[in-house]
């Protein structure tokens, strides 16, 4: 059972991260909430705040722009499965955004939660991790952007700052001769490993110039 907690509802970013570094520990970030509220309704971590930041507009948006797919921290799972954007330009994203966890998650999971929880046996950061995604994380006085190898430090931890939120994942296309590919195994909602292939091949498609292999969930992070 969930223990009294107050909700927060900012409605900016700035708002947001002075919220968690006024309130410190104290203080969660809650978007879809699949993960941390059931973490919380069995007593393993408690917050006395959680910080909504699905009131902060524009957070949600999946957009080409200059060569890059850019995908709002707070895009739902079942969003981006049905988006027309990545089902043309990067349908492998798209597949397995259509098999995380079940239809519960994928309503209302977003990927920037899925990523900032850093469950072990999760599925996009595995993907996300061949296809040399970068990732923004914003605070209130300032940007960075952080390349996804660099992001999950260790099971359940990343490296962001305490008042710092996640805002956005930024996918560059592939490029002509080379594709991507996702498979998961297991037999329960969480994959008991996941594993993803990048390839690209020479102009005469018959050597291979670049192959980047990334697996997840056998571990603490994916690598």
């Amino acid at each position: 059972m969930l223990k009294r907690f107050r909700l927060e509802e900012p409605e900016s970013v700035k708002d947001a991260s002075e919220l968690l570094a006024r309130h410190g520990e104290s203080a969660k970030v809650y978007a879809g909430g699949t993960e941390l509220l059931l973490a919380m309704k069995e007593g393993l971590i408690h917050y006395d705040r959680l910080i909504n930041v699905k009131k902060i507009p524009d957070l949600d948006q999946v957009k080409l722009d200059d060569g890059v797919i850019r995908i709002g921290a707070l895009a739902t799972h079942r969003k981006l499965a049905s988006s027309p954007l990545l089902h043309g330009r990067l349908p492998a994203f798209a597949r397995m955004e259509e098999n995380v966890a079940n239809i519960r998650v994928r309503e209302v999971g977003t990927l920037g939660g899925n990523l900032s929880f850093a469950e072990p046996h999760a599925d996009p950061g595995t993907l996300l991790l061949v296809l040399g995604a970068k990732l923004t994380a914003e605070k209130a006085s300032s940007r960075r952007e952080i390349p996804i190898e660099k992001f999950f430090v260790d099971a359940y931890e990343t490296c962001l700052e305490a008042d710092e939120i996640l805002t956005g994942i930024h996918v560059p296309l592939l490029q002509p001769r080379s594709s991507v590919a996702y498979l998961k195994f297991g037999y329960l909602e969480r994959p008991s490993v996941g594993v993803a292939l990048f390839l690209a091949l020479d102009g005469g498609g018959k050597s291979i110039t670049d192959a980047r292999i990334a697996v997840g969930c056998a571990g603490p992070a994916p690598r």
